[in-house]
């Protein structure tokens, strides 16, 4: 549950003040009629003003270093908030994209005839072995890391030049997948790693739903934005959509919005379109 950020609250002062404030109306009230009484009272309103300024001294010091470690509490249980997201998107990713070559592979031996059939059917299961192994494995290492105490180790951040290799995934799960080569210029890190989730989500779709469909990939930069669209050909004849749990387009909002940006799915054509468009003010 997300809490608010602590905020510095001190009164120590204000009473201080207020303290001194009725020793000086006390003094000017009661008066003195001599000399030594003077001396006298200007000691002791001496000495309550150095104790009074000592508590407050004492009492902000305390304060502060309360409020400090609320702020670092809060931190903590902030940025466990962000890595759990972090761990749920990359969860979903790994599922989706995994669980989704297998089932583009399976069906599609499922429906293979000819004298060729039998070597592509054997083809398509090794496939999906090798899908289920990594798979298996990549859930077990992220499942070990959730067991383990401390914040998981740090990975490379994806960039524009990842794109290649996420579009070829999506080829060898059985997409025919185009990638646009417009020059875009520089981006900034956080730009590229939305953009990347947004290619391999989309795609992802697709495959769920569209089966070996046909995508293109396309990015471009109007003025201080990135825009990035994602088209498929619409589902395959004869393939029965899969659909997955619902996330992660609105994990793809977040994330997009997170940056000022949006995003929109339509239908276009057979397919669906999905358009997101992502300032990028910190480039130039």
């Amino acid at each position: 549950m997300e809490t608010d950020r602590p905020t510095w609250r001190s009164r120590a002062w204000l009473v201080a003040v207020a303290v001194l404030a009725m020793l000086a109306l006390v003094l000017m009230t009661v008066g003195v009629d001599n000399p030594v009484s003077v001396w006298g009272a200007l000691a002791v309103s001496a000495g309550v003003t150095a104790l009074v300024i000592a508590w407050a001294l004492a009492r902000t010091r305390s304060e502060r270093r309360h409020y400090e470690e609320e702020l670092a509490s809060w931190a903590a249980e902030q940025a466990t908030q962000a890595e759990r997201l972090r761990i749920a998107r990359d969860l979903h990713d790994l599922a989706s994209h995994g669980l989704g070559l297998i089932t583009v592979r399976a069906a599609a031996a499922r429906t293979l005839t000819g004298p060729d059939g039998e070597a592509e059917r054997a083809n398509a299961l090794a496939d999906i072995e090798r899908a289920s192994r990594q798979t298996t494995t990549e859930l077990r290492r992220m499942l070990a890391l959730l067991r383990t105490a401390g914040p998981a180790p740090l990975r490379p951040a994806d960039t524009l030049d990842d794109l290649p290799a996420i579009v070829k995934a999506a080829n060898d799960a059985g997409l025919t997948v185009t990638l646009g080569d417009e020059e875009v210029g520089d981006v900034t890190a956080g730009v590229q790693l939305t953009v990347c989730a947004v290619v391999r989500e989309a795609l992802n779709n697709t495959i769920r739903h569209a089966g070996p469909s046909h995508a293109r990939v396309g990015i471009h930069r109007e003025a201080d934005t990135i825009i990035v669209e994602v088209q498929d050909a619409g589902p395959r004849p004869g393939w029965q959509p899969q659909p997955g749990a619902g996330h992660g387009l609105d994990g793809l909002r977040e994330r997009v919005a997170a940056l000022d940006g949006s995003l929109h799915a339509e239908q276009a054509d057979d397919g669906w379109l999905l358009t997101a468009r992502i300032p990028d003010r910190g480039a130039t």
